[in-house]
């Protein structure tokens, strides 16, 4: 006799575990039958699984009715610390019923609750057919060891299937809402190619849209465009950081993103048709540019309420441009009177010449301003009673005061 051969007094031989096996696959029919059964009271999908999958259910079933009598032999042989066998090809038909559990949208837990109710039969079929074959105690006792290890086993399966689909359909779906992002910003998109870009997103197309724009570094806001829900699409470009807001005129929706985006350096775009969108974040880059440099001081802006100044900065260029032709006049002056007379000549085109209005504002005396106006129409003569001079002043200076970097042009060299 080898030395792997087990006498007729060896634990395991003795116990009587060589003949449950086919005793168990004799009674699977039935098992199977009372799971399905008392399935069908409260997870009717289940029942109509086992029953739909019948023959793949079946081969798994006597798969199991072997290893949980491997199982039990191995706990008797070695019942310290032994090495349970691995449960076989069946892991993986759990892990896909784990997926499928996912993909169909319902709880784990529910699942889980399914595999006990199943685990209860089984034992109670168990039991009773190593009882009638004379399974010795201590059998008996590995037996039930062996029932709630391979339970374990398989809801740990299916947990690791719900999982790895639930990382997999994230990983997915990110992907898609990026590359419906990337068409919507882009100038090549048209309506059939978003609406499929968006079905395939998951994503209800919205009448009009508009986009919010965050600093990167701002904790604040990396911290709200954590809070948003899925009807936002977060914007993740190199140069372009934040979130496509759909129908943010919706009743609320307006004061809610105030209170959310205050603190967060933020520039929410105007609502737009989603076809526009590529050139309302133009705009709300412009925006931004306006509320770094403290032109806009909102916090956070709001497009649509500051289209004026957008306009005029939009071409830093022709701004600056027009800014040194028309305040020519007072590039000969020290910077400190320039800036005086800037002051002045604003708060007098903002209050149309009421006198007591650019004192309050400026916090001078009514004389002061009339002293300075007196010097600002020596400067430019007929100029400020021009309407279309006027205009022209107010849009260089109303929206912000000229940089102090030279857009009046420095007077010429003696």
């Amino acid at each position: 006799m080898g030395v792997d051969e087990r006498t007729e007094d060896s634990p395991v031989t003795g116990a009587g575990l060589e003949r449950l096996v086919p005793a168990l696959v004799d009674r699977l029919p039935r098992l199977l039958g009372e799971v399905r059964d008392l399935l069908g009271e409260d997870w009717p999908d289940y029942a109509q699984f086992m029953t739909d999958q019948h023959d793949e259910v079946a081969v798994a079933a006597e798969a199991f009715m072997h290893w949980l009598v491997e199982l039990a032999q191995e706990g008797l042989s070695h019942p310290a610390g032994h090495t349970v066998p691995e449960p076989g090809a069946q892991v993986t038909l759990f892990e896909e019923i784990g997926r499928i559990q996912w993909r169909e949208g319902r709880e784990l837990s529910t699942l889980l609750s399914a595999y006990q109710v199943g685990a209860r039969v089984a034992w109670h079929h168990v039991s009773s057919t190593a009882l009638e074959t004379g399974v010795a105690p201590e059998a008996l006792a590995a037996l039930a060891e062996a029932v709630f290890v391979f339970i374990d086993q398989l809801s740990s399966a299916s947990a690791r299937g719900f999982v790895m689909e639930q990382s997999e359909a994230a990983v997915t779906r990110e992907r898609l809402r990026d590359e419906l992002v990337d068409l919507l910003l882009s100038d090549r998109s048209d309506t059939a190619a978003v609406q499929a870009a968006a079905n395939r997103a998951g994503w209800p197309l919205p009448r009009e849209a508009a986009v919010i724009l965050i600093a990167r570094e701002n904790p604040v806001g990396q911290a709200m465009l954590a809070r948003l829900d899925s009807s936002c699409l977060l914007i993740r470009r190199h140069a372009l950081h934040g979130a496509i807001v759909p129908d943010p005129v919706r009743p609320g929706r307006r004061q809610r993103l105030a209170q959310a985006l205050r603190g967060a350096g933020a520039v929410v775009g105007h609502p737009v048709p989603l076809e526009h969108l590529p050139a309302s974040v133009r705009i709300a880059e412009v925006a931004a540019s306006l509320q770094s440099s403290g032109v806009i001081g909102e916090d956070p802006v709001f497009a649509d309420e500051h289209l004026d100044a957008i306009i005029v900065h939009r071409d830093p260029r022709l701004l600056d441009a027009l800014r040194r032709q028309v305040l020519a006049p007072l590039a000969r002056l020290s910077p400190a009177v320039r800036a005086r007379l800037s002051d002045t000549l604003v708060s007098w085109l903002r209050h149309h010449g009421e006198r007591q209005a650019i004192a309050a504002e400026l916090h001078i005396h009514p004389q002061t301003v009339r002293y300075r106006m007196t010097q600002l129409h020596d400067l430019f003569g007929a100029a400020l009673d021009d309407p279309a001079a006027r205009a022209r002043l107010t849009l260089a200076l109303s929206w912000g005061p000229p940089p102090p970097d030279g857009s009046v042009p420095p007077p010429p060299a003696a």
